[in-house]
């Protein structure tokens, strides 16, 4: 795994709030190496978000803004229904 994918891997499983980093973190380790570099640039920019907007968009709580819609998104929303414990897949 290159230095980048490394970094966001790190960031993705960090974030404070365990939820998040339990979501992230895991859809990190499946999804990134498929991922390319527009992709990557996209789930980077949902890493620098809070943690409760993006949940809250992630978990469909909320409506997701307009400007945050991508495949990225629309990928951990159908990750969050698909792997409900995410505990139990690390």
């Amino acid at each position: 795994m290159d230095n980048r994918l490394k970094k966001i891997t790190f960031r993705a499983a960090h974030r404070g709030m365990k939820e998040m980093d339990l979501l992230l973190g895991v859809f990190a380790e499946r999804h990134l190496c498929s991922m390319s570099s527009e992709e990557l640039d996209l789930f980077e920019t949902l890493l620098s978000l809070p943690d409760p907007d993006l949940y809250a968009w992630i978990t469909g709580m909320e409506e997701v803004p307009d400007r945050y819609r991508s495949v990225i998104m629309q990928r951990l929303q159908a990750f969050n229904l698909q792997t409900p414990d995410y505990s139990q897949h690390t």
